[in-house]
Formats: C-alpha cells, structure tokens, sequence
C-alpha cells in the first residue's frame, strides 16, 4: 500500500480535502487536482493507481476526463456525483470509469470501493502471480500471464475490470453466469442491484471483442439469465 497514489479531483477543495484524509489514514499517498485538466496533468507527471473523479467541474468535467484517460490508461477510476440516478451510472461506466459512488457516502464505503478495485488493478499488473496459461476460443487468445487479449491476433487493450470479467467467462466456455456471480466474483463484493453495473462492462468489452457487438459471435446474452461465451465457434 505505501507506494499505491491516489488522485483525488474535485472542484470542491474541501471535499478533496476531506477525501484525502480518509485515504491517508488507510495509508494511501494522495494527490490533489480540481478540473479535469489539472488531473490530466497530474498523471502525466506522476505514477497514480487510481483515480476518483468528480463529474461536474469547470474546465473540463469527469466525463471528458474519463475519455482522455482511457485513452492511454487502464487504471481505475471512480467517479463522484451528487446524482443518483441509474442513468449518471451507466453514462459514467460507459465512458470508461469503474465504479461510481452518489454523494453523499461514509468513508468505510468510499474505502471499500478503493480498496477493490486496487486489489483487482494490483493483481491485473502482477506478471509473476500465475502460471503463463493460454486460453484460446475462436479468435480470442487469452495470454494470463502477460494479461493480454488478441482478437483475430491484434492486442486489445482491456481495463482491470474488463479483464477478470473476460477471464471469468473464457476459462468456463458455454457456462451462463448470472450478473450477480459476475459481480461477486470480479468485484470481491457481495451484489446488490449490480445489473446495470455488470450489463455496461459486458457492453464495453463486446465493443472490443466483437466485428458487430449488435450481433455477437462471442459474448452472449442469455435473456433473463445472465452471460455467457460460445463454447463452439
């Protein structure tokens, strides 16, 4: 944990501060920025694990942030809203964020929701930590211990969150799990109301992986049930 930085970015300074605090007494390193494009600035000149993001800034809000992050980076971000309505969430996930937490929140959930997805980012990035398994199904090629995806034999670029839930349904081919396994399984957390959560990472990941996501060959929804990948392509 001493060498995991957080960027906290909010225009609010006394919300960033607050923030902050909490983080540093779970003994995160925190940087600070208050529009997007400070932020932008921020992880150009420091080595930053996760970003919680607030959505209504000047200069530049946490949507459009977000899209320039995901540019480049795969790190995580949480996003911060006073909304709290199902569609702040989806637009956010689907702009590429993580995780998304309503104003106001306690301290322990805003830890929980950073120490996940840190776990899940930290394991993404541990090289040594399996064995350099293979897992080949059409023309997706798994390589586990590099954490890389090939579609047709290009690289594609996944997010941490992206990538446990396209391991997840690669390694058990055919098998349809439901969003709340997927959610428990991924995210370490028990699911309550997660089925848009999951639906708009399943989405993103068909935009990847699929010639037409309108039409998958992959990555299939099983209506009223859950999620699957075709185990015979």
């Amino acid at each position: 944990m001493e060498n995991q930085q957080i960027l906290v970015v909010d225009d609010d300074h006394e919300i960033v501060a607050a923030i902050a605090k909490i983080l540093e007494t779970e003994g995160y390193k925190v940087r600070k920025a208050y529009d997007g494009m400070q932020a932008l600035e921020v992880l150009q000149q420091e080595k930053i694990h996760l970003v919680i993001l607030d959505i209504m800034m000047p200069n530049m809000d946490g949507m459009s942030a977000t899209i320039k992050i995901r540019e480049e980076r795969n790190i995580p971000i949480i996003l911060l809203s006073a909304k709290s309505e199902d569609s702040d969430k989806v637009l956010g996930l689907t702009m590429g964020a993580d995780d998304y937490i309503a104003k106001p929140f306690s301290p322990s959930e805003l830890i929980a929701r950073v120490k996940s997805q840190l776990r899940r980012y930290m394991k993404l990035g541990d090289y040594n930590a399996e064995t350099g398994n293979t897992i080949v199904l059409g023309g997706l090629t798994l390589l586990e211990q590099e954490k890389q995806l090939y579609v047709d034999g290009e690289p594609v670029k996944l997010t941490a969150t992206e990538y446990k839930i396209l391991q997840l349904l690669m390694k058990h081919p055919g098998r349809v799990f439901s969003a709340e396994e997927i959610y428990e399984r991924v995210w370490e957390e028990e699911a309550f109301s997660v089925e848009n959560t999951v639906m708009v990472h399943i989405r993103r990941i068909r935009e990847k992986i699929e010639i037409n996501p309108r039409e998958p060959r992959y990555l299939k929804v099983v209506w009223g049930i859950g999620y699957k990948i075709e185990k015979n392509m």
